[in-house]
């Protein structure tokens, strides 16, 4: 294990914390996975690609790590979709998990180590719901099993809302059967026409929220160290996890959570009724899956992604570019390259809270070195330290022939084409006046867009333009 400590933000704390794990050497890392009723859209290939960034840098420095991303196959979109086809549900997920495993591969995803599927789990969700009741924590009204959010004081600890504050907030209820307003699903009943399995409770099916702790317990124990997932997944799903987990184990449901931020389309949100929903398979006609996965990682994943034709545009310049000095140092040997580490300095960026945007800074840096290395064994090692440190983001995976045939199939711009010195020293200026409003994320997203293209930020004490391509600024 590498002595230098991953560090990562925990949601549950509100800070960045050193990675705690509860053997030595051994890591567990639990996402939440798609529903599977659609093809899969930038919304959630963003957290498949943040988490394979992830696992591959755990993979790095622990000698286990245990992966899992799960499926949801039984859901109320599904179940509509199955009955507007008039099929079994396993037709629409079996359809869906098969294109989403096409679409994350074309993007250079990893599978992971276990992907448990909902439906292959009614047992371990069904034991968990009775573990629930005979303590106290759940009770059975009108052919439903409800969590008892009362019985839980710790509740609302991850989302920082106070119950009471929650109650007051309240619209009508709506589910005469519950206690209070907060009580949360564990099982419900199914009727002639939809899914369900045979239970203490009578015929039905799961809530959404119990089904992940019950995979997590069956595959990755009692208290895991890192559950990742999107920010919209914090409540209810997320902190109705932490409860009924703890309250059925009686111990730390998980170390560290880990959320990543939204994704928009030229500003504005997606949604079907914006008409601005982006499938990763039309996006894979336009582009590659490396220029895509690049143009996901472009921000910090803790900051909002605003999907765009510039960055992703960007993203294939920066690609075209590192491809091409990799083509002139002809490095072909995979073997030379798979035992090749990767840059200490893009190590120690992606352990400091994935912080992706240094790590293409140093990324830029590295090529450059590349660009004017000219003896043959120093250009053939940086080369292949390039390509080490590429391969932690997931990035020049292919043979660089390849991959810049495919990017110029793609309609590539020129790769040499860098941003005007008007044109950094704007975004440099904006850069600036959102720090000094304090509007971090804008600043972020600022320094993001100029890394991408190659322009290095370094924030002093004094502020000077170094070169077209260099900025030093202030930091005050």
């Amino acid at each position: 294990m590498s002595t230098d400590t991953i560090q990562l933000y925990n949601s549950l704390t509100g800070r960045k914390e050193p990675l705690k794990t509860e053997l030595p050497g051994r890591v567990t890392l639990y996402v939440c996975g798609p529903t599977v009723y659609n093809f899969a859209h930038i919304g959630n290939a963003r957290p498949a690609v943040i988490f394979d960034v992830l696992a591959r840098l755990l993979r790095q420095d622990y000698r286990c790590v245990l992966y899992a991303r799960n499926f949801t196959d039984v859901d109320d979109k599904i179940n509509a979709a199955a009955a507007a086809e008039g099929v079994p549900i396993h037709t629409i997920t079996n359809r869906y998990i098969k294109a989403y495993h096409q679409d994350m591969h074309a993007l250079g995803i990893e599978a992971p180590d276990l992907e448990p599927r909902v439906t292959e789990h009614m047992p371990a969700i069904i034991e968990l719901i009775q573990t629930l009741i005979d303590r106290g924590y759940a009770y059975i009204a009108e052919g439903h099993v409800l969590f008892d959010v009362s019985s839980y004081p710790a509740y609302g600890a991850l989302s920082k809302r106070k119950p009471d504050d929650m109650l007051a907030g309240a619209r009508v209820e709506v589910a005469p059967y519950k206690q209070s307003p907060l009580d949360f699903v564990l099982w419900k009943p199914s009727n002639a026409d939809q899914p369900g399995w045979e239970s203490p409770w009578g015929w039905g099916r799961p809530g959404w929220h119990v089904e992940c702790s019950a995979m997590i317990g069956k595959h990755l124990g009692k208290t895991i160290d890192i559950h990742g997932g999107g920010q919209d997944l914090i409540f209810p799903h997320h902190e109705n996890e932490i409860a009924q987990s703890t309250c059925a184990n009686g111990v730390l449901y998980c170390h560290t959570w880990v959320h990543n931020s939204f994704v928009t389309v030229d500003g504005q949100k997606m949604s079907k009724s914006q008409g601005n929903v982006r499938l990763v398979r039309d996006l894979l006609t336009e582009a590659s899956g490396e220029a895509i996965r690049l143009t996901l990682l472009s921000t910090h994943y803790r900051n909002p992604l605003d999907w765009n034709d510039q960055r992703l545009n960007q993203s294939r310049r920066t690609l075209a570019r590192w491809y091409k000095a990799l083509a002139r140092a002809e490095i072909h040997q995979r073997a030379a390259w798979n035992d090749t580490k990767p840059d200490t300095q893009v190590l120690a960026a992606l352990r400091d809270d994935l912080n992706v945007s240094r790590a293409l800074k140093r990324m830029h840096e590295l090529c450059r070195l590349l660009e004017q290395t000219e003896a043959n064994e120093p250009k053939e090692k940086a080369a292949l330290t390039f390509r080490a440190s590429a391969s932690l983001l997931g990035l020049l995976q292919q043979p660089a022939p390849a991959a810049l045939h495919n990017l110029q199939g793609n309609t590539v711009e020129n790769a040499e084409t860098k941003l005007s010195p008007e044109r950094i020293e704007a975004l440099v200026r904006l850069r600036q006046e959102a720090r000094q409003q304090r509007n971090f994320v804008r600043a972020d997203a600022l320094r993001d867009e100029l890394a991408a293209a190659g322009v290095v930020i370094e924030d002093t004490p004094a502020s000077r333009a170094l070169s077209p391509q260099t900025h030093k600024e202030n930091s005050g």
